[in-house]
């Protein structure tokens, strides 16, 4: 796919929000491999602030528990922040919802409250009600699920969302036609925005921190995705999709969010697979399909020299390399070794993950391949004379997997080149990899940041924007 140019592009729209000044210079949010957006990469703590009172708004049908005040207290933090927030994007004032209201999905059908004109009964949801300007949640299931598998700070940026179709419905941005995927991607981007405020320290309920406490957040953002596309109630975009517009949103501000709507989405997506064709999306990772996959590579970025490839094992004798399971790169012998077996359980989907509604981690083929992808560029980095360690060498080798990613999607493409083709669902397995352990991410050592957004934001930089993006953001 060749580099798709949409509005988001630092360069042209956004580049206010892409660069800070120092000392009267121009710097980008890019410079530094280890701040996220140009917020420092911290280890602290991310959830409840400790000794800070409970908000003081209640919810119809709450029952004071604790997943109600977590929710409460989210919801107290988010409209402090538009009614500061509000006045500099939109005309009017802002006006916080007219309700909240909290239900039981295990609640017997008698006690179950109406919602949007509708029961609640077994209604395992969290949303916001145009009709009456309401949101609601459910704390017996859908919520505490959250908390249980990715942390508090996930039912704040669930509540966060739901708040931003308030934002939309105030400001009028979006209409009755407009389709859903843009109101959906509009409401993760104003939670993007959101969450920064909180990683900025400035929200009196709750803190997060830029490395695991965000990394948890956007893992959230990823189980609560699109699995199937082929599904006409897939309304929500892939995970790729929504973790982009929470992205825009924390690095730069909800002035973004009001900029997505179906062109620029359209734009965004470009060759990328927007279904499944009937197929199941996945390829076996053996040694076939990895030949295949290296033919692929040599032609989307080819080098002079090009590496040679041991299938037998990921262990490598090198002066200045390290082993890498399930894939490792030598840049004296220019070698990518692969660990096939390990490799091919890597890329393989869980079994869990077709029981669990709400996956830790997102399975596939892709996430093996990407590794194996990532481990190439390396070798296209030492072609090119780049350092093979540090930060930004794993960034860059995220940023140019993403490249051949976005490449490997293209129609045009010739199968002499390598008889592989991106499937739907692929790049959500390659962004929940590059936010689990980051092994995609990472230099010749296995070194990363610590920072799954960092990652991710690589790599989605190289599928939209192409090599020239990565070399010259990452040098």
């Amino acid at each position: 796919m060749t580099a798709v140019v949409t509005v988001l592009l630092c360069a042209v729209a956004l580049l206010a929000g892409c660069t800070r000044s120092v000392d009267g210079r121009a710097v980008s949010v890019y410079d530094d491999p280890f701040k996220v957006a140009g917020l420092p990469t911290t280890q602290g703590p991310s959830g409840p602030r400790q000794g800070v009172a409970d908000s003081d708004l209640k919810a119809t049908n709450g029952d004071g528990g604790e997943i109600d005040t977590l929710a409460l207290n989210a919801v107290d933090d988010i409209q402090s922040y538009w009614s500061g927030e509000y006045k500099k994007y939109f005309d009017g004032d802002f006006d916080p919802v007219d309700k909240l209201l909290s239900w039981s999905a295990k609640a017997p059908r008698a006690q179950a409250p109406e919602f949007c004109k509708d029961t609640t009964y077994r209604l395992v949801n969290a949303a916001y009600c145009r009709l009456d300007n309401s949101i609601g949640w459910d704390r017996s299931v859908l919520l505490p699920t959250m908390v249980e598998t990715f942390d508090k700070m996930s039912v704040v940026m669930v509540l966060a969302h739901e708040y931003g179709h308030a934002i939309q419905t105030m400001s009028k941005i979006v209409g009755t036609k407009d389709p859903v995927i843009v109101k959906e991607q509009q409401a993760d981007c104003f939670a993007g925005a959101f969450i920064r405020h909180v990683a900025e320290g400035k929200a009196k309920h709750f803190t997060i921190n830029t490395s695991d406490g965000l990394n948890k957040v956007l893992a959230a953002t990823v189980a609560i995705r699109d699995s199937n596309p082929d599904d006409p109630e897939s309304v929500h975009g892939s995970a790729f999709e929504r973790v982009t517009a929470v992205q825009i949103g924390f690095t730069d501000g909800p002035a973004s969010c009001k900029r997505i709507d179906a062109d620029e989405i359209t734009s965004r997506r470009g060759n990328l697979p927007q279904t499944f064709g009937g197929q199941s999306g996945e390829y076996p990772v053996n040694k076939e399909t990895l030949v295949e996959l290296s033919k692929a590579l040599a032609s989307i970025l080819p080098v002079d020299k090009a590496p040679t490839y041991d299938y037998s094992t990921a262990k490598i004798d090198c002066k200045d390399g390290t082993t890498t399971n399930p894939v490792s790169y030598c840049p004296a012998k220019n070698l990518i070794a692969t660990d096939i077996p390990e490799l091919s359980k890597r890329g393989t989907r869980s079994d869990d993950e077709e029981e669990n509604p709400l996956p830790l981690k997102v399975t596939g083929d892709y996430n093996g391949y990407v590794v194996f992808i990532a481990r190439y560029t390396l070798a296209v980095q030492k072609a090119h004379g780049q350092s093979l360690t540090g930060a930004k060498t794993g960034l860059r080798a995220a940023c140019l997997a993403g490249v051949v990613t976005g490449k490997l999607a293209d129609p045009a493409r010739s199968r002499e080149h390598g008889d592989i083709a991106l499937a739907a669902g692929d790049l959500d397995e390659a962004v929940s990899g590059l936010l689990t352990d980051g092994l995609a991410a990472s230099d010749s050592r296995g070194q990363t940041v610590p920072s799954g957004f960092s990652r991710v934001d690589a790599f989605r930089a190289g599928v939209l924007y192409g090599e020239n993006t990565c070399m010259s953001r990452y040098s």
